[in-house]
């Protein structure tokens, strides 16, 4: 678990394709590089979000300045890690610990899918609002629904603020003030760009369990879903009411 509040940034130092026979079956090992910050009480086995994707570290040298981790292909397909080149710069956070100060948000460091830069708007003085397009994934799962104004999402393991939605275009926005633009690599990459995104899981678990009430498993009850019928009927008066 993470909070989604960037530690540093690393510098990715060697990308080597693992033997598909081997016991990483397949993938890349990754170096990474500038990672002193994260690496002060890390030990083997013990997970970094590298990006937002929570990853073990395999190996790290006697001077604890960079740190090894095996990327599956499953995460190569599912993230923007595939887009590593040598000298990129990675956010790294380590895993929570019983006394860290949760500033962000509860963070899995499970990638949902990755998505893509649409726009960069400067917001003077100093301040960027970086738009992003949400693709529709093959299934039942719309990410989308579950990014709402002024809530979280993780993106490139970053905690942030959703300014707002626009559910037709399948777009969100959000604003980097200018600290969070020195803290984060987001602010350096372009339009069109691979970002990894993790929505916040409270909106999963909720979406779960409203489902199971109204269907009635679970032990879900018809007076739940009378009361849930009842506040939707409300809004919906309260909208028609509104448009006369």
């Amino acid at each position: 678990m993470f909070t989604g509040i960037v530690e540093t940034m690393g510098t990715v130092r060697s990308i080597v394709p693992m033997d598909s026979t081997a016991s990483g079956g397949g993938g890349f090992s990754i170096t990474i590089g500038d990672a002193e910050i994260v690496l002060e009480d890390i030990h083997l086995g013990d997970s970094i979000a590298v990006e937002g994707c929570c990853l073990t570290v395999t190996e790290f040298d006697e001077a604890r300045t960079q740190f090894k981790v095996g990327v599956s292909p499953e995460t190569l397909r599912k993230t923007s890690l595939g887009d590593f080149q040598v000298g990129s710069k990675v956010n790294l956070e380590r895993a929570m610990s019983s006394t860290t100060r949760v500033g962000g948000h509860l963070v899995q460091g499970h990638v949902d899918l990755p998505i893509t830069i649409d726009a960069i708007t400067p917001d003077p003085p100093n301040s960027l609002l970086l738009t992003f397009h949400v693709p529709q994934v093959s299934g039942d799962t719309d990410y989308l629904r579950y990014i709402i104004p002024k809530g979280y999402v993780t993106l490139d393991g970053a905690s942030l603020t959703v300014v707002s939605v626009d559910t037709a275009q399948r777009l969100f926005s959000v604003m980097l003030i200018a600290y969070t633009q020195e803290k984060i690599v987001l602010a350096r990459k372009q339009v069109g760009a691979k970002v990894n995104l993790e929505v916040d899981q409270v909106g999963k678990y909720v979406e779960k369990v409203a489902v199971a009430m109204l269907s009635g498993e679970g032990g879900g009850t018809s007076v739940i879903a009378e009361m849930i019928k009842k506040m939707v009927d409300e809004r919906v008066k309260e909208v028609l009411s509104g448009a006369k």
